[in-house]
Parts: C-alpha cells; structure tokens; sequence
C-alpha cells in the first residue's frame, strides 16, 4: 500500500479543507449554542459534493471511480478539525445510514431517499442502539411482527443521532425469536405515526448534534419498508459498522490535527522567563511526541480504508486496529494539547475546550476500545 494519498484525493483533501474553513467555521458557535447545524449548511454540503462520495453518479453522488472510502475518510477527519458535532451529523446520514439505503434498498426506497440525501435536502438517521444494547447488535429488542398490510414495530432506540431533524430513519428490529439471523431493517420516515422523539440529551461533546431517544408505538410500515433481506439485518449493520469506525478513527485524526496546529501556534507565542516555551526542550519534545503519534494512527487509518476500498481480506483486522489506535491517540494528543494551553485551556472560549469534550466519545461510539480489542484478539487467541 502506498502511504500518501494520491493526487485526487489530495485535491479533494484541499477542496474539503477550503469548504470548512469557509462554510463551517464560521457557523460553530451557532451550532454548538442550538444543538446542530444550520439548516441550509446541509444543503451547502451536498451542492459542494461532500454528502454523495457512495452516491450512485444517476442519484446525484460521485461514487464508482473507486477510492470512495478513502475520499469518505479524508473528509471525515477534514470537518472534525472544526467541529466534532457538525461532522458526525453529516457523517451519520450520508456515510452511515444514507449507505444502507446505496447497497439494500429497493428501486422506489433509493428512488424516494437516496438523491436527497446525497444532495443533503433531507437527512438520514440510523437507530440500532437501544438502552441496553449498545455495541452488542444481537442483543436488540425493538420487535417487528407481521401484519396484515406489513409490519408494526414496538420498542425504544437511545443515543440516535439526528433522530430530532431526520426525515427518515433506518430502524434495526427483531423479526425473530433470537439470534443474529433474527434482525431487519426497516426504512420510516420521520412523520410515521406512531414515531416520536425525545427531548435532545445534554451530552458531555458533540454539542451541534441533535441525539435524542426514539420511541416506537405501535408503529406501522407497510410490507415493503423492509430494507434488503428479511432476517439479514444483522449482516448488513455489522458489514456498514466496517466505515463507521474509519469514520470515526478519521474523526479523531481531526481533533488531533487541529490540537496540535494550535497548541503549537500558541506555545510560539507563549513567553515563560522572558523566552518562548518552545525555547524548552520538554516542550519542544512533548509537541514532536504527540505528532508521531499522529502519523502513525493517520498511517494506520488510512491503510483500513484503502484495504475496504480493495476489499482485502486483512480489511476488518485493520479496521478494528484503526478503530481503537487512532481514538486512544486522539483522545491523548488532545489533553497534551490541552495541558499545554494551561489556564487558557480551561475557558469555554478556547477551541481547545471543544474539541477535548468532543474527542472522549469516540473511543466509545462505533465500538468500544474494548470491541475492538476483542475483535483483534480473537485473532490471537481463539
């Protein structure tokens, strides 16, 4: 595998970078006080291209020159270096509920959804975490039983991020009596009756996403709301979950990246005994470690993608790795950061702030730190 990116996706990298330096910047403290995004940023998004790269070129999208998880990766960690919580909005509908709809839905469901999420005039939600079954899928126990016209679904979904502004939902329930072969997904939209949503939560980061619990009353969907296989539902969220967590590994490159640019910046200008503190070596030491750190999980994440890009067999062991490497660096890079702001690290007002609230979760959504180590050490240990 080559180690840096080719030149299409460096220009994309440029082109991404340009678009959050103009079009989300200027809007975070917006959306950290409202709790998610403007409305029109989705549309501005979709226009520039950043919400269609699996997008099927006849739904409005980009997809089919390959690279396509790679190009999803840069520009997930491209919009985390201005905001964890727009990025993951953005992120969730069209790379983690939008490809469910790409890969499995019927022509009418990719007719009705796809082009409009691509092109970010609606948006996706993905609801399979409920209040006791987080990274265990096949513990669900949201149900959906047969009925006359289809199928009613009953139960309770927590963590779903933007279930309080989506036009439609991606919904895991269980089919069956038990086991992993007893899940489907179901595609509803927002105004299903029946669907309601919780009050937003109050989290510790990721204050411009809209999360929220989702309630299923009774909720009735006709027979073709089935999304993909019945039964399969299981497969396809885990086979979807092989991005998610590059997304999110890729998130806390951003973070990590942004730290460092401004710790660095900010230590220039720092005087401690009338000398800059990058006149001291523990410093200038400290700042070199933490990039290492960073280049090795940036090698690490980008090698998960290329191998999904490629199919490669290694492709979940490395994704796994990227997962829980690039999330622990993140999380580390950024509290150096944040050490070393000192006092100033400490204000609300320091962007530093933002983004050590934003980067903790990360080594838990997706798949917990220890998911994934389980996942890697079945390899060694069956």
């Amino acid at each position: 595998m080559a180690f840096e990116l080719d030149e299409v996706h460096e220009d994309f990298r440029a082109a991404v970078r340009r678009f959050t330096d103009e079009r989300i910047r200027p809007v975070v403290v917006e959306s950290e006080s409202q709790g998610h995004p403007p409305e029109g940023l989705w549309k501005e998004m979709g226009a520039a291209g950043l919400l269609g790269l699996l997008t099927p070129a006849e739904f409005g999208g980009s997809a089919g020159e390959g690279g396509e998880n790679t190009a999803v990766t840069v520009l997930a960690e491209e919009l985390a270096r201005a905001c964890g919580g727009i990025a993951v909005g953005a992120l969730v509908s069209a790379y983690m509920a939008g490809p469910h709809l790409v890969r499995h839905g019927t022509p009418q469901q990719r007719q009705d959804w796809v082009e409009r999420i691509a092109t970010g005039t609606a948006i996706a939600s993905i609801a399979v975490t409920e209040p006791g079954a987080g990274s265990d899928v096949a513990g669900i126990t949201t149900k959906a039983v047969r009925t006359e016209t289809g199928w009613r679904i009953d139960g309770r979904k927590m963590y779903i991020t933007n279930a309080g502004i989506a036009d439609v939902l991606v919904i895991g329930a269980r089919t069956e009596a038990t086991g992993h072969r007893g899940i489907t997904t179901f595609v509803v939209p927002a105004d299903t009756p029946g669907l309601s949503v919780g009050q937003p939560l109050r989290k510790l980061g990721w204050h411009s996403s809209d999360t929220r619990e989702v309630v299923l009353d009774g909720v009735e969907v006709p027979a073709d709301a089935v999304l993909g296989a019945e039964n399969r539902g299981f497969y396809q969220i885990m086979a979807a979950f092989q991005l998610e967590r590059v997304v999110l590994a890729a998130m806390g490159l951003g973070h990590a990246a942004e730290a460092l640019t401004m710790v660095t910046e900010y230590v220039k200008g720092r005087e401690v005994a009338g000398a800059p503190l990058t006149h001291l070596q523990t410093i200038r030491h400290r700042i070199a470690a933490a990039e290492v750190e960073l280049e090795a999980a940036r090698a690490l994440t980008y090698q998960a993608a290329d191998r999904l890009d490629r199919d490669h067999p290694e492709a979940g062991r490395s994704v796994a790795a990227a997962k829980y490497f690039a999330a622990k660096v993140a999380d580390h890079v950024v509290d150096e950061a944040l050490q070393l702001f000192g006092g100033a690290g400490y204000l609300e007002e320091t962007p530093i702030v933002r983004h050590e609230r934003d980067v903790r979760i990360l080594r838990i959504g997706g798949g917990t730190d220890e998911i994934q180590l389980e996942i890697l050490s079945k390899r060694l240990i069956p």
